[in-house]
C-alpha cells in the first residue's frame, strides 16, 4: 500500500469561506487571491470552492493562463503587474488587468502595440514600503496613465500593512483618500484582515476586496484571533497514520538528538509525515497533533519522513490507539475535531501561510466532496 499521508482540500469549506467574507464585505465585490498555487492548495483543487468570487488575483502568468484553461472568463488580476515588456502581449491575448507600481511599466505600455486597450489598477504606496508609486507622484503617474491610447480605466490599488494588529488602517486609508481625492475609478485596498477587523469602515472596503488566507481557514490576527472567532473553516486537512509505537522508561530519550527524555513511562506513537513532506522540522515538542481526534503533542525532533506524538492524553480518554490510528496533523480529524494550521504555526514559529505553502509535492492530495478536479 502507499505511504499513508495524505491531504484533502475541502470544497464546502472554501465556499464557506467566500460566503463569510463576502457578508463581511458588505457590497464590494472579492477578489479570490490564488497567488502561490492557491496558498499551496493547488489551483486546480480550489476553483470549484472559490469560482463564486467576482475575480481571481494572482502573480504569474502561468497560473493566469491556468485559470483561464478552468474556464474562467471573468477578471483576472496580476498583483504585481508585469515583469518585462512582452508580459503585455499575454496580457491582452488572456484579457488580464494588471497592476501599475513603478514607471518602467508605465513606459512598456506605452511602447505596446495592441488594438484591445488594458484595465491597469495603480498602485500606491501609502506606507507599506514595497511597491508602488508614493503619494506625491502618483497623480502624474495617473496623468501618464490617462494619456495612453492603451489604457480602457484606471482603477486604484494600496495595500495594509497593519490591518492585523494596533496601529490599523486609518494612516493609510487618510493617505490613500488625499492622494486619489477627485480621481475617476475604482479602488481596491482591503485584505483578510482589513475586511474582519474593519469591515464597518466602508473606504476600508473600496468596492474590490482582496482575500487570501482566510480563504483558506486561517485567521489573519491570530492568535488574537482564532478561525472559529471569525467563522471560518479549515480548506486544508493534512492527515497521516501511525506506523509505529514504543514504550519508553524514564530517561528514554527520543530521535535526533535525543532532544525529549520521558519523565516516567510512556508510549509515544511515529507517524509517517517528516520535513519533507512539507512538516516544519524546528517544530518542537509541545505543538499539538490529533491522534484519532483527541489532542495530543508532538515530542522530540521532527525528521524527513517522521514525527513521534505522546499518545498518553489518547490512552487516558480510553480510545484504542494502535497501527494505523488517525493523526491530524492540521484541519479536521474524522470525529470533527478540527486542529487549527494557525496553531501548529504559532509552535513553529511560523505562520499558516508558510506551513501551507510548503506541502511537498510527494504527498497524495485529494479534493473532497470531489467535484474539483484533482492534479
Amino acid at each position: 500500500m502507499p505511504r499513508p499521508i495524505h491531504a484533502t482540500i475541502h470544497t464546502l469549506s472554501l465556499q464557506h469561506n467566500l460566503a463569510r467574507l463576502r457578508t463581511a464585505g458588505a457590497d464590494a465585490r472579492l477578489w479570490a487571491v490564488v497567488k502561490a498555487n492557491a496558498y499551496g492548495h493547488g489551483i486546480e483543487r480550489v476553483f470549484e470552492g472559490l469560482r463564486a468570487a467576482d475575480g481571481f488575483a494572482l502573480l504569474d502568468l502561468d497560473e493566469a493562463a491556468r485559470v483561464r484553461q478552468l474556464g474562467w472568463r471573468g477578471p483576472i488580476l496580476l498583483l504585481e503587474g508585469v515583469f518585462e515588456p512582452r508580459d503585455l502581449e499575454l496580457c491582452s491575448r488572456l484579457g488580464l488587468w494588471h497592476t501599475i507600481h513603478c514607471e518602467a511599466q508605465i513606459d512598456w505600455l506605452a511602447a505596446h502595440k495592441t488594438q484591445m486597450p488594458h484595465r491597469v489598477f495603480l498602485k500606491m504606496n501609502s506606507g507599506m514600503n514595497r511597491l508602488g508609486f508614493t503619494p506625491q507622484r502618483f497623480r502624474s503617474a495617473w496623468a501618464r496613465l490617462n494619456a495612453l491610447p492603451q489604457v480602457e480605466e484606471i482603477s486604484f490599488m494600496t495595500h495594509f500593512s497593519d490591518a492585523d494588529g494596533p496601529r490599523g488602517i486609518a494612516h493609510q486609508i487618510a493617505t490613500f483618500a488625499t492622494a486619489t481625492q477627485d480621481l475617476p475609478g475604482e479602488c481596491t485596498l482591503g485584505n483578510s484582515a482589513a475586511t474582519l477587523r474593519h469591515s464597518q469602515n466602508v473606504l476600508a472596503r473600496g468596492d474590490w476586496l482582496r482575500e487570501g488566507i482566510a480563504l483558506y481557514g486561517s485567521s489573519p490576527d491570530h492568535p488574537e484571533h482564532c478561525l472559529q472567532d471569525w467563522d471560518l473553516r479549515p480548506a486544508m486537512t493534512l492527515g497521516t497514520r501511525l506506523i509505529g509505537m514504543q514504550q519508553l522508561q524514564a530517561g528514554d530519550t527520543v530521535g535526533y538528538g535525543s532532544c525529549f527524555t520521558a519523565n516516567g513511562p510512556m508510549q509515544i506513537g511515529v507517524a509517517a509525515c517528516g520535513y519533507a513532506d512539507g512538516y516544519p522540522r524546528h517544530a518542537p515538542t509541545g505543538t499539538p497533533v490529533l491522534v484519532n481526534g483527541i489532542r495530543t503533542r508532538l515530542v522530540g525532533r521532527v525528521s524527513m519522513d517522521m514525527l513521534t506524538v505522546d499518545l498518553t492524553p489518547v490512552l487516558a480518554a480510553g480510545g484504542p490507539v494502535d497501527l494505523g490510528s488517525e493523526v491530524t496533523l492540521w484541519g479536521r480529524a474524522t470525529n470533527g475535531t478540527v486542529l487549527p494550521i494557525d496553531e501548529v504555526a504559532q509552535a513553529a514559529g511560523t505562520v499558516g501561510y508558510e506551513l501551507m505553502c510548503a506541502l511537498a509535492p510527494r504527498v497524495p492530495v485529494a479534493v473532497e466532496p470531489g467535484d474539483g478536479p484533482l492534479c
